[in-house]
Formats: C-alpha cells, structure tokens, sequence
C-alpha cells in the first residue's frame, strides 16, 4: 500500500520515514519530497508497504501525532491519474498560470479600483 504523509518537518529524511514506519512492519520504500529548485523538502512524502494490515495499522497509530514538532498527517495515497496535478487535483490549463488583460474595462490590475 502507498502511504502519503504530510505536515511533516523540513528536517525529516526519507531515512528518517522508513524508521518511523518501519516500527509497523515492513517498507519497500520511503521518500520525502525535494523541491528541484531549493532542493528542501516539501513537508510531505511516501511510503509503501506491502502487507495492507501493518500499513493500516501504522496509518492509524501515526495519523495526527508529532514528529519532530509537527503533527504529522497519514493516510492512503490515492493514485496518481492522467491529467492529475500534484493532490490528486485537475491541472490547470496552461501550466496553471493565467495571463491578466487588460481590455479597457477598467478591470485589469489594479488601477481604477479605488
């Protein structure tokens, strides 16, 4: 079973994850998200587990509880889908950023507001 964990501290490792589970029972793997850019964590990771019994049971037991100062978050990843952003939310058309225009309505940025 594939376990995302979020909320969690920016100094937790991906070793770090697998011997907090591992506590459960066995884990094929473990992984904390790095950001490419600062190449930090991103506070949220996965873990599999291939018995589902000890991943529910390490869900249930590790759900809301602190680690490392943070309560930490548990539950069973939903599978990632074709044209699924990160979250299992739809991306946004164009990359997800949207081009502002102004058209002379007096709507576009922020002059004529006040």
């Amino acid at each position: 079973m594939n376990i995302f964990v979020a909320k969690l501290n920016f100094k937790t490792t991906s070793e770090d994850l697998q011997a907090l589970f591992e506590q459960f029972g066995t884990v094929s793997s473990a992984k904390v998200i790095i950001d490419k850019l600062t190449n930090r964590s991103k506070g949220f990771g996965f873990v599999e587990m291939p018995d589902d019994e000890q991943a529910y049971a390490a869900i249930n037991e590790l759900n809301e509880t602190d680690v490392e100062g943070n309560t930490i978050v548990v539950k069973k990843a939903r599978p990632k889908t074709e044209g699924q952003g990160g979250g299992g939310y739809p991306r946004r058309e164009g990359g997800g950023y949207q081009q502002r225009r102004n058209d002379g309505d007096g709507g576009g940025g922020y002059r004529n507001r006040y």
